[in-house]
C-alpha cells in the first residue's frame, strides 16, 4: 500500500500525494469535519503511522490512504457529526 508523502488543501478539495506517484484529489465535502475546520485547523495535521494515513488532532478526523485510494468518504454518522458540531459551537 503507498504512503502519504505530502497533502495540500484548496477551499474544497483535500489533495495527497503518494508514495507510488500518484496524487488524489477528493471533495472535502466528503470529510464535513475538514469542511467545517478553519484554515489554522487544516493546516495543523500529522501523519498516522508511517504515512498510512493523515490526523487532524483539532478537528478529530483521521483519513486513511486506503479509502482515500478506493474512493471512500467519512463514516462519520449524521448525529455523531451534529453533536460534534454543536460542540464547536459551545466553545
Amino acid at each position: 500500500m503507498p504512503t502519504v508523502l505530502d497533502i495540500g488543501l484548496t477551499e474544497d478539495s483535500l489533495i495527497v500525494e503518494l508514495s507510488d506517484g500518484r496524487t488524489i484529489s477528493v471533495p472535502l465535502v466528503w470529510f464535513p469535519r475538514l469542511l467545517h475546520g478553519t484554515p489554522a485547523e487544516r493546516d495543523h495535521w500529522r501523519f498516522i503511522g508511517d504515512g498510512e494515513g493523515i490526523h487532524w488532532p483539532d478537528l478529530d478526523e483521521d483519513i486513511s490512504v486506503e479509502n482515500l485510494i478506493l474512493g471512500k468518504p467519512s463514516g462519520e454518522s449524521q448525529k455523531s457529526f451534529k453533536r460534534w458540531l454543536e460542540n464547536r459551537a459551545e466553545k
